[in-house]
């Protein structure tokens, strides 16, 4: 058993691929905020395969905010920033790489202002964001920037030095701003529509509290692409570590697991300079939005379709019900009947046979993704997958009936047991909140605005998931889902 380290590569086993590069000469132009398990699967890839190809100007400087981040901080040391990824094919086949594009990694709990000069730097031209969709305090129903997190909110009232994202990222466009440097692109990469809209509200909006004038300039100079990107990656475990070490001979302090499938389609908008992306298979677009829906509705939807009938009914993991003959119905009944209806053209892609491709891709028993996974912070994430299919539809008359079951599902998932007793894994931050109102009265659960807006006054809709919570009561989760599939 090997230890990660750069000393120890060349002994790595010859099915093991490393880097070839110089990593003590790559520039870390890329800052980083969130360096998770999507990020390291993801963006450090595809940068991995840039540096490989010899544009060392292109490496990342990892930044963690959160308390929890130290865990992170303290793995990537142990390892000099290096890590595996490990991926896995649809008929089980794994490769490994070490992949080495993470050349720092700073925690700002422990010297925040080494992260603002990092921001400041003239070398850095590219700041990217894994934040989740909770972490931009912008508010679903309004879009108008309303945080709610503990550090920003110290940060807005004059906290100093800032704590959050948001906060320290003003303070670094404030020095570059006031020595001359240009703003540097703010490049997204969460599961959220309009990701780099949603970037740039956040970011101005945190501004113009602080500094209307700061505000100004950065909504005039920074950028801000929209980015569509997928790869299933699921959480880290000491299963994965024990994985790692039994087929590939090394002992990683956090490897990653993920799918072999990788897409990432950018809008080519970054004034401050970018990597040859194109290059290395990142599909470089004027407007994003057509990949994004596709991507938002069929896919991020579609674990939202799963997940919480599949939880309520026993199962565990995403294979569980993805090789399941009723939830396949189910989950293309949704695909073809709703989500498909609302999705203009997009270019270059086969919608019908982008639902096959990712059955077939949910269906990995390989890459054990877990269903609860996929339901943390739901309050935020069927706001931004799923309810705009139920919004288009309502205007269209179209149907509404999976997606009423999903969101009937979703209520029941929030009282706390499954069909067989167990308690749900439920995680979000409004959870207190909800489990009030579904111990009152279920059917305010559509008038729950922070969640609905004016769209759960909708009367088809109320009809809808009342009928399908009638129907989970009668039938459990199977049953309703046969129901919905037969009609």
């Amino acid at each position: 058993m090997t230890d990660l380290t750069a000393a120890a590569l060349p002994s790595l086993a010859a099915n093991v691929s490393v880097p070839t590069y110089d990593r003590s000469a790559v520039r870390s132009r890329i800052v980083h905020f969130g360096v998770g398990g999507f990020h390291r699967a993801h963006e450090a890839m595809y940068l991995d395969r840039l540096l490989e190809a010899g544009h060392t100007d292109w490496g990342v400087c990892g930044v963690g905010v959160l308390t929890s981040d130290a865990a992170m901080r303290d793995a990537l040391a142990a390892q000099d920033d290096l890590y595996t990824l490990v991926t896995t094919a649809p008929d089980g086949s794994s490769t490994a790489r070490v992949v080495g594009s993470i050349v720092d990694y700073l925690f700002a709990p422990d010297d925040p202002e080494a992260v603002v000069a990092k921001l400041a730097h003239p070398d850095t031209a590219i700041v990217s964001l894994t934040i989740t969709e909770g972490g931009y305090g912008i508010d679903d129903v309004s879009g108008a920037y309303a945080p709610r997190d503990e550090a920003t909110l110290a940060d807005l009232d004059g906290s100093t030095p800032p704590r959050s994202v948001m906060g320290l990222l003003t303070e670094g466009l404030r020095r570059r701003r006031d020595a001359g440097i240009p703003a540097f692109t703010v490049m997204s990469c969460d599961n959220i529509q309009g990701n780099g809209h949603v970037a740039r509200a956040a970011l101005v909006g945190f501004a113009q509290r602080r500094d209307p004038a700061l505000s100004d300039w950065i909504a005039a100079n920074a950028s801000f692409p929209n980015s569509m990107v997928d790869r299933i990656t699921p959480v880290t475990t000491d299963e994965t570590r024990d994985a790692v070490a039994a087929e590939f001979g090394i002992d990683d302090r956090w490897p990653v697991h993920s799918e072999s499938f990788a897409q990432w389609v950018l809008e080519d908008r970054f004034p401050a300079g970018r990597p040859p992306f194109d290059e290395v298979g990142v599909q470089l677009v004027d407007d994003v939005e057509p990949y994004e829906l596709m991507k938002l509705r069929l896919l991020n939807a579609s674990h939202q379709a799963m997940s919480y009938l599949g939880i309520l009914s026993g199962a565990q993991y995403v294979h569980d019900v993805c090789t399941d003959p009723l939830f396949v119905d189910f989950l293309r009944g949704y695909m073809h009947d709703e989500a498909v209806p609302t999705l203009r053209p997009v270019p270059g892609i086969d919608l019908d046979a982008y639902g096959d491709q990712l059955i077939a891709r949910f269906g990995s028993e390989a890459i054990r993704d877990t269903l609860a996974r996929q339901v943390v912070d739901g309050s935020d994430r069927l706001p931004k997958f799923l309810l705009p299919v139920v919004r288009s539809q309502l205007e269209s008359g179209g149907r509404i009936d999976h997606a009423a079951l999903v969101l009937a599902g979703w209520s029941v998932f929030l009282e706390g047991r499954t069909e067989t007793g167990e308690p749900t894994p439920a995680v979000d931050s409004r959870l207190d909140e909800l489990r009030v109102i579904v111990a009152t009265d279920p059917a305010d659960l559509l008038r729950y605005t922070a969640v609905f807006g004016q769209l759960g006054a909708d009367g088809r809709l109320r009809e809808a998931f009342l009928s399908a919570r009638a129907s989970l009561a009668a039938h459990g989760a199977r049953g309703a889902i046969a129901a919905v599939t037969r009609g």
